[in-house]
Formats: structure tokens, sequence, C-alpha cells
């Protein structure tokens, strides 16, 4: 309820955000680890259709982010609308389809989560694994150093996992961010240099198998789907909100395809499946992928909590449970320790839920709330997008997995 419980009394009014925080918002909700797999991506699919990929998931992503926003515009404009603070995806599928809605969204929530922090301690075991012993099969005391590193992070893990605020956590985040843009700056800059020195042969089309396994990495790069509905709420002038995230993923667009374009234009076939290896074992490639590894440590146990907020809410009662996040952090590293490769994992999340939660919800939920005053165009335009996410979901997760296991064999 809304209304002051003591008349005369109102609440202190809340600070909302202008565009240019809005911008920067998005921009640290979406920008994520999965920047770091596009150099291979577009090595394996080939740098025109890896641009082709990235401006194309970018703009059908801005699409189900915008088919969100309008639905629940729709819902609480309603005169006989019961659900007033629809503030989450999951609110959002609980109102359109009652508790399976909720049910589907918080799985895929779950399952793309916990993917994206596997990927970070994968990502974190293999460079500091090829820091300490730079060979393709890094041992510590005759144990794999990826396997020694990940099981060094897991003590420090369970105390961070176990501290219960975001507002506590907020401080990690900026810290965070501010490393991954500076890491991210300076690759791209140590990339062009490279380039101007040389210029290896590069392929402008993969194979089909490689193409839908680059879509699933250029999916997981646009993480941040479950973001935008609190983020609009919390813009000052929401009526420019679908102009600022327009502008946002544009530019994100942009600087997604130069990374990855930069990074197989300075390599060519050597380009490695995180790039920061290609740098060498000099200093200033030390510190950067020393500080890649240092933001994807602390980000963790913020990409964990929309976690621990389902499974508390369907398990406990909404109650805090430090042995089910404890658990959860196990569970994460054991997945990590055994998937062998960072860029085909990226792709299996990717296309597994990413497709799901970016393109099929949002149009499934788009289409259920407007079906009774859609004309035919309106009404394919929102099946074509359920059933192009669903072909690429089933699609890439199926050579993600070849890939995956092709690895191992």
């Amino acid at each position: 309820e809304d209304t002051p419980l003591l008349a005369g009394i109102d609440k202190p009014p809340r600070k909302l955000s202008s565009r240019l925080k809005t911008f920067a918002n998005v921009f640290i909700a979406i920008v994520g680890a999965g920047v770091l797999g596009l150099p291979y991506t577009f090595m394996r699919t080939g740098w025109v259709a890896s641009l082709f990929m990235v401006f194309f998931v970018a703009a059908l992503t801005y699409h189900g982010m915008m088919l969100l926003v309008a639905t629940r515009r729709k819902i609480q404009d309603s005169p006989a609308c019961s659900f007033h603070n629809i503030a989450s995806f999951g609110d959002l599928g609980f109102a359109v389809c009652g508790s399976i809605g909720r049910f589907a969204v918080d799985f895929m929530v779950l399952l793309s989560q916990a993917g994206f922090c596997v990927g970070y301690l994968i990502f974190i075991g293999n460079t500091l694994g090829n820091l300490s012993a730079p060979n393709p099969n890094p041992k510590i005391w005759g144990v794999s150093a990826k396997a020694v590193y990940i099981w060094s992070c897991f003590p420090f893990q369970l105390g961070l996992n176990a501290i219960p605020s975001l507002t506590l956590l907020a401080p990690l985040s900026i810290f965070a961010d501010a490393l991954d843009l500076g890491a991210m700056g300076v690759v791209m800059i140590e990339d062009l240099f490279i380039f101007l020195k040389r210029t290896p042969s590069v392929e402008a089309f993969g194979t089909v198998s490689t193409f839908f396994y680059g879509l699933g990495v250029a999916v997981y790069s646009f993480e941040g789907i479950g973001m935008v509905l609190p983020l609009e709420s919390e813009m000052k002038d929401r009526s420019k909100f679908g102009k600022i995230l327009a502008i946002t993923m544009s530019f994100i667009a942009a600087m997604f395809g130069g990374f990855g374009a930069l990074g197989y234009f300075a390599y060519g076939d050597n380009t490695k499946e995180i790039i920061t290896a290609n740098m060498g074992t000099g200093l200033l490639s030390t510190l950067v992928q020393l500080g890649l590894c240092i933001n994807l440590f602390f980000t963790l146990p913020l990409m964990m909590n929309p976690v621990y907020e389902v499974c508390e809410r369907r398990f406990r009662s909404g109650r805090y449970s430090i042995w089910m996040r404890w658990m959860l952090v196990l569970i994460v590293v054991l997945v990590a320790l055994f998937v062998p490769s960072f860029a085909d994992f990226l792709s299996l999340v990717g296309s597994s839920t990413c497709c799901v939660l970016g393109f099929v919800l949002p149009a499934l939920f788009h289409y259920l709330t407007f079906k009774d005053e859609m004309n035919l165009k309106q009404a394919t335009a929102d099946v074509s997008v359920i059933v192009l996410g669903l072909s690429l979901g089933v699609s890439g997760t199926w050579y993600s997995l070849l890939e995956i296991f092709s690895v191992k064999v």
C-alpha cells in the first residue's frame, strides 16, 4: 500500500535518475565478462559475421527490453489492474501468467546468473594459472593450476556471499566496474598498436556451426535484461527511457564490435579464448589480467544475489539462509572446475538461458497482454521473436555442447 499510515506525514521523496545516470546504470548493467570472449568468437565466426551478430543481438535485446517496459505500463495503467508495483521481471511474469510466469522467469534467472558466476571462476582460474605458469596445461604441486586458484577463491567467496545486503556490496560494484572499464581500454589500445605493426590474415565468415556458437557468446555479452524494469522505474523522465536505452545499446554494440574486431585483427588465428592471454607476461599485461580477476572476484557476490533471492523466497519463505548460500557457492565452484573452456561456456549460457530471458519471455508476455488489441502485423512480430528466440536457443545450445564435449574427448 502507498497510503501513509499517519495523515499529514508524507514519505520522503525518492531520488530519481537523470538521463546521464540512467545511461551509466544501463551501461554497467549490461557490460560484463562476456566481452573478453568476443575476439576469440570473431576468430571462430569471422569478423563480418560477428559484427552482424553483435548489432543484431543488440537490436533484438533492445526490442525485448522495450517489450517488457510496454507490457508493464499496459498492465499498471489498466483500470482493473490489481498489480500496482511491478518492480521486477519476475513480478511481471506473475502479473501476466501467474505462478507459472514467475517460475519461468525465476528458473531462467537462476540458471543465467549462476552461469555468469561459473564463467567468472573459469576466467579467474585460467588467467591466474597462465600467469603463474605460462604453458598449455599449468600445474601447481601436480594439481591443475585452474583448480588450485578456484579453490583458493572458495573460502573468501563464502565470506563475501554471506553479506545479506546489496547496499553493503555497492562499493565493491563501483570498484569492480572501474577496473573492468580501465582494463578494456588498455586491451583495446594495445590491440590497436599491434594491429598497426602487423596485419595477420583474417576471415570474414565462418561455418554454420560457428555462427550459432558465436551467437551464444554475443547474447551472453548483452546481459542485463533483468535490470531494465528497475532502471526504468528509477528514471526521472520515463518518457525518454526508450531513447536513452537505444543510445546506450548502440554505444555498447559499437564498443563490443570494436573490441572484438581489434582483438582478432591484432592476433589473427592466434587469438586466444580470453583475449588478455594474448598480451604476454609483461608488467602491463599482468596488471590488466590481475585487475580483471579482481573485478570478477568482487562482482561474483553481486551476480549471485538474484540466485539467493529466488532460492530463499521459494525454500525459506524469504528468510536469509547462510547455509543455502554457501551450498550454492559450492555448486558454482564445482561446475567451474569441470568446464574447460571460458568461451564455450559463455556460448552455452547465452544460448540456453539468455535467449529465453532476452527474447522469448518478453515477446510472450507482450503478446499475452496485448493480444486482444493487436493487428495481424503486430501479432506476427511477437510470434516471430518467440520462434526466433527458441530456434537460436536450441541451435546454439546444441553447438555449444558439441564444442564443450569435443574438448574433453
